[in-house]
């Protein structure tokens, strides 16, 4: 249901991979963009590389939406840089994320029922 501040999850679907990989990281918990970048290209096995410029666009554009929100919330000073930003999921983007989720297992789903589903996949 979309609000005055917000329009419905589904309007801002389909999300790029960065800005879903991006929420799919910050699902798990608070992290910088260097922390979301390396995390985002294990995950992927490598096959999702995000440069600073995409990276940091990204964040940006959700920050811009209320996708994401910064946090003062700090690690002990001794383990962190001063500087890192530190980003966490909103509720509403969790529902965006959410709402991506679900066109993507629709759009597997009418793929399987055209093409079937390969067994090495």
């Amino acid at each position: 249901m979309p609000t005055k501040d917000h329009p419905a999850a589904a309007d801002l679907t389909p999300l790029s991979p960065a800005v879903f990989h991006i929420l799919l990281s910050l699902g798990e918990g608070e992290r910088h963009g260097y922390a979301l970048r390396r995390g985002i290209s294990l995950r992927t096995g490598g096959r999702l590389k995000l440069g600073p410029g995409v990276l940091y666009g990204s964040i940006n554009k959700m920050l811009e939406l209320g996708l994401i929100e910064e946090s003062d919330d700090r690690p002990d000073p001794h383990l962190d840089d001063e500087r890192r930003r530190y980003y966490r999921i909103t509720a509403y983007g969790r529902k965006v994320a959410q709402a991506e989720a679900a066109r993507m297992r629709d759009l597997v789903q009418l793929a399987a029922a055209r093409f079937g589903v390969p067994k090495h996949a």
